[in-house]
């Protein structure tokens, strides 16, 4: 595959360029896909077999309406029709919820799936970013994140369960629990898009207590469990009112003829869809086992169908990414731009062991130097170099968030603690805290040099910076690497993240009551809608969650046995 077609990625509004824009600028071929999240093994070669005997009808008629496709789904789930909306992919579903359901704010532990961050910001809504700590193993705490949203006064919440990119799972009693304890917010979104492929517990969905609640959405995909994105569909359950009024949004034919007519074959093929399932969460075990393996790499636990994995002290991910994708045609998920996450992480989708075979064998060549251009190296910061944690995510820090770096210290507010390397930039005239960008200030473009420097070349400040000049040179490109750093080290300690001033609570207890703002963060809840731009009153931008990764060693323990899992889709199979 030549090295042209990693030109591909810097170009690419989306994470990563299309599997067709990728084998169009290759021989042909495209290349073995460790990248988009999809079942492997459903549907199988018979099912295909079938579709392509039926090609011709399928793309020359309309479909029939959502309604009839939706009646079906939900006689294999189970579910009443009123409580159910089909949408052309859930990013078309979350973008209804976006416009129709989500007034001022919402709440979203990060990293995430980039559409609900990225989808509010879209259309001037605050979002209130929860970061997720690696040293905790990237582990969402629901106490900790309620505690979050009462303070900043967030009116939508959302949960990934499994979590996208890391695979975090939450047990359904924890989850009811939360929902409860925001029975007051406008609405509460429990995306359980990899659900299905979890096998921590047998009934692990939440559908069934979101239709009794006046203010919960679940949303389900089925693009991912049935392998096939190219079909945009999935769905979400609420209660009649709620389904109906995003029901009534989508247009009739919004359903294409692909999704009606898999939808019609899932009757005839429960065990074969229960049996894929059965299979890749024994491949995400064998896969783990064999990634961990690897000098430096850290695997964490996953309950998706993919694994989150730090790359060694030194490696860069999208040299990695490139080098794999040239040089072993081996297409993986590079996770700089991922708000909240950083070049040093992958998400690798789990695949048949003999692709993951050809995945390690890459990944020793790449990463430890067997091949004939030696080990990958960080990139250097030249002017020329890239990373994909400057591109979508800094055009949202810039654009929607405020001032980006240069207004870390308004976005903290009174109460946050800011880390070291943000406290001394960009003061107000007045001498006090900066005003936010939205409210009429002007942002400067080189970031480290302060406001009312006159502009002289090697950026003198009132602490003078020793020989080292290369390092904090105004780099625009290498903001996620130095961005507020409190010790030299190449990988620090979190930034202090919002937590209660006593240890934890058990999540029954926390959920009790809902408690006002924690004592540390000192911020009075939000009041009123905040203007499209400023960041919530005591919460994180963007570019401040970038920056508190807390990157520190985790073990690649806790997996759940693989003993037993949920139904398939509802129909009562299961795999023996």
């Amino acid at each position: 595959m030549p090295d042209n077609v990693t030109s591909l990625f810097r170009s690419t509004a989306a994470h990563s360029p299309s599997m067709a824009a990728l084998t169009r600028e290759s021989d042909g071929a495209g290349p073995v896909d460790f990248c988009i999240p999809c079942n492997p093994y459903f549907p199988t070669p018979a099912m295909f077999e079938e579709m392509a005997a039926r090609l011709r009808d399928i793309i020359t008629y309309y479909p029939s309406s959502a309604d009839t496709i939706t009646a079906e789904l939900c006689s294999l789930l189970r579910l009443p029709p009123q409580c159910v909306a089909m949408g052309n992919g859930s990013t078309e579903l979350i973008t209804w919820i976006d416009h129709l359901l989500v007034r001022e704010s919402l709440a979203v532990p990060v990293p995430t799936f980039g559409r609900w961050t990225d989808q509010p910001m879209e259309t001037g809504k605050r979002v209130d970013m929860f970061p997720l700590q690696e040293s905790s193993g990237f582990a969402l705490d629901l106490a900790q994140y309620a505690e979050f949203i009462r303070a900043r006064g967030t009116r939508v919440a959302v949960i990934c369960n499994p979590n996208n990119p890391d695979g975090g799972f939450l047990h359904k009693h924890a989850v009811v629990q939360f929902m409860d304890a925001m029975a007051d917010l406008d609405l509460v979104v429990i995306d359980e898009s990899f659900l299905e492929f979890a096998d921590a517990e047998n009934e692990p969905s939440v559908v069934q207590e979101a239709m009794l609640r006046p203010n919960v959405i679940v949303l389900r995909s089925l693009g991912k469990n049935f392998g096939l994105h190219g079909i945009r569909f999935g769905y979400l359950v609420a209660n009649p009112a709620l389904a109906g009024r995003v029901r009534s949004m989508l247009p009739k034919w919004n359903l294409n003829s692909f999704a009606e007519h898999v939808v019609f074959m899932l009757k005839e093929h429960g065990a074969e869809y229960a049996q894929s399932l059965h299979q890749v969460r024994r491949d995400r075990m064998d896969m783990s086992g064999q990634l961990s393996s690897l000098p430096g790499l850290t695997v964490y636990p996953s309950q998706g169908n993919f694994l989150f994995v730090r790359l060694p002290v030194g490696a860069e991910g999208t040299v990695v990414r490139d080098r794999l994708l040239t040089e072993h045609r081996i297409l993986v998920r590079e996770c700089g731009n991922k708000i909240g996450s950083s070049s040093r992480f992958l998400r690798l989708v789990v695949r048949p062991q003999v692709d993951v075979r050809r995945l390690v064998t890459g990944l020793e060549q790449v990463l430890y130097g067997t091949s004939r251009r030696g080990a990958a190296v960080p990139e250097q910061a030249t002017g020329t170099a890239y990373s994909s944690g400057t591109a979508a995510v800094d055009r949202l820090v810039t654009q929607t968030n405020g001032a980006g770096t240069h207004g870390l210290a308004q976005a903290a507010g009174a109460g946050m603690p800011l880390p070291a390397a943000a406290s001394a930039p960009a003061v107000g005239p007045g001498g006090g805290m900066p005003v936010p960008a939205a409210a009429g200030l002007p942002q400067p473009e080189p970031q480290p040099v302060p406001q009312e420097a006159p502009r002289p070349q090697p950026a003198p400040q009132p602490v003078p910076q020793p020989v080292p000049v290369p390092q904090p040179a105004p780099q625009p490109v290498s903001v996620p690497q130095p961005q507020q750093l409190p010790q030299p080290a190449a990988y620090p300690e979190p930034a202090p993240q919002p937590a209660p001033a006593a240890p934890p609570l058990a999540p029954a207890a926390a959920f009790a009551a809902p408690a006002p703002a924690p004592a540390p963060m000192q911020v009075p809840p939000a009041t009123g809608p905040t203007p499209p731009g400023v960041p919530a009153r005591g919460g994180l931008t963007a570019a401040q969650v970038r920056g508190t990764d807390g990157l520190s060693m985790a073990p690649a323990t806790g997996w759940p046995g693989a003993q037993s899992w949920p139904d398939a889709a509802g129909m009562g199979q299961a795999a023996g």
